[in-house]
């Protein structure tokens, strides 16, 4: 299983930007399916982007325009730029990795992160 962890969450105001990072290990990564979900509390948790290995991406209707997915599979980590942040933006953001098996991450979840904080305050 790889082991995932993130970073740079925190509170900003709306409008701002924020770039988010998973670190993972324990895998070879690059054939692993990734994604970021996020959930706040009394809602279902949403899948807010994935990207292949290759590079291909999706995003949720709600982020699409706004947030951008990447990979870099040498140094083995994970990215979600947010820019014009909304406070309906704000929740924990976990980042997953699925089995390649898996296209774009929508369910079989190898591992998840513990989870990093975004509150966006208006």
């Amino acid at each position: 299983q790889v082991q995932l962890v993130e970073s740079g969450g925190g509170s900003v105001q709306a409008g701002d930007t924020l770039r988010l990072s998973c670190a993972a290990s324990g895998s070879a990564f690059s054939i692993n399916p990734m994604a970021w979900y996020r959930q706040a509390p009394g809602k279902e948790r949403e899948r807010v982007a994935a990207i292949r290995p290759g590079g291909s991406t999706i995003y949720a209707d709600s982020v699409k325009g706004r947030f951008t997915i990447s990979r870099d599979n040498n140094k083995k980590i994970l990215y979600l730029q947010m820019k014009s942040l909304a406070p309906e933006d704000t929740a924990i953001y976990y980042c997953a990795a699925c089995n390649p098996v898996d296209y774009y991450c929508a369910g079989y979840v190898n591992s998840w992160g513990q989870g990093i904080q975004v509150t966006v305050s208006s």
